[in-house]
């Protein structure tokens, strides 16, 4: 399927609009969008509130599913870190 800069800025919108986060938190909303737009597979953030946080990652995935498009691991780096 062609993807599009049209389409990221919509998957944006939709972030939005069903409310996975807040409308002020566009450069978090880009974040997600872009990672999910390039088909990363794990996306690290240090940012609890609006991206690693459970809730919202349900939210994003289900926009992310529901558009055609795969879920998107994300994690804090603390969790990808191996001390041995």
């Amino acid at each position: 399927m062609a993807r599009s800069h049209f389409s990221l800025t919509v998957h944006i919108i939709v972030f939005h609009c069903e409310k996975v986060i807040p409308q002020w938190c566009e450069a978090d909303a880009l974040h997600i969008a872009t990672a999910t737009y390039h088909n990363s597979d794990l996306l690290l953030s240090w940012n609890f509130k609006h991206i690693v946080n459970v809730t919202r990652i349900m939210g994003y995935n289900s926009v992310n599913l529901r558009e055609g498009y795969k879920s998107l691991e994300i994690r804090s780096p603390k969790e990808v870190i191996y001390d041995e």
